[in-house]
């Protein structure tokens, strides 16, 4: 079952519990909580085995959606992830900055930057990753992370990045704490090419919040580096 799936089973629980709490002073019908709860634990129960957890994406993207602020942060750690792998040269596919988006683009999940990464896949299917490899897309990872930092001076998002990166150290072999380095350590990386392509990222914000091509976003980003060297 989806994380997604299981905050609302736990929201529902917190509710009825609530609501059998302070029913009887609100004059709430027990069957309303009850239809309720049948309601929210049938639709978890088919968007997890029907939808792999797509219904609650949208849910979750819609109700974030209403608030400006989080709009800011996902095209913001966005534009990190692709800035970054356009610097360190990791192909792009696409991007979406919503899981509607994402959904009508053909690739359910609760959207980003989709890069083409057949080498990282076919080096982990042998159990082994070279060293440059794992810098280039580590640093990548971390850095939607290492972009909210440098704007907000924290870190709302990249839940899923540091998955990505524990899971590829863990089939690589590392340790738990060489994981805690290894993060900070693309973090900073991170952090370090986008201050020195401020410019560029900063134009690649205003260009994605227009839902430009990845081509327009990337000439962009040329433009910026050229005229800065």
């Amino acid at each position: 079952m989806s994380n997604i799936s299981l905050n609302l089973i736990a929201i529902l629980v917190f509710a009825m519990t609530l609501s059998a709490l302070l029913g009887p002073w609100l004059h709430i019908s027990p069957y309303v909580s009850a239809i309720a709860t049948a309601i929210v634990l049938g639709f978890t129960t088919l968007d997890t085995f029907t939808w792999q957890g797509q219904g609650g994406n949208l849910i979750i993207d819609w109700l974030a959606s209403t608030s400006p602020e989080h709009r800011a942060r996902i095209v913001r750690h966005e534009a990190g992830h692709f800035l970054v792998a356009t610097l360190l040269e990791i192909p792009i596919a696409g991007y979406s900055l919503s899981a509607w988006s994402a959904l009508q683009q053909g690739h359910p999940g609760q959207g980003g930057v989709r890069f083409a990464d057949r080498e990282l896949a076919s080096q982990l299917q042998q159990g082994i990753l070279s060293s440059k490899l794992l810098h280039r897309y580590g640093t990548i990872w971390m850095a939607g992370i290492a972009a909210e930092i440098l704007v907000y001076g924290n870190a709302s998002g990249g839940a899923e990045d540091r998955e990505k990166l524990g899971i590829t150290l863990a089939q690589i072999g590392t340790s738990a704490l060489n994981y805690s380095q290894q993060e900070r350590h693309f973090i900073l990386q991170a952090r370090t090419l986008l201050q020195s392509n401020w410019a560029a990222y900063e134009a690649l914000v205003a260009a994605m919040e227009k839902r430009e091509s990845v081509a327009v976003c990337q000439q962009i980003i040329q433009q910026h580096q050229s005229s800065s060297s």
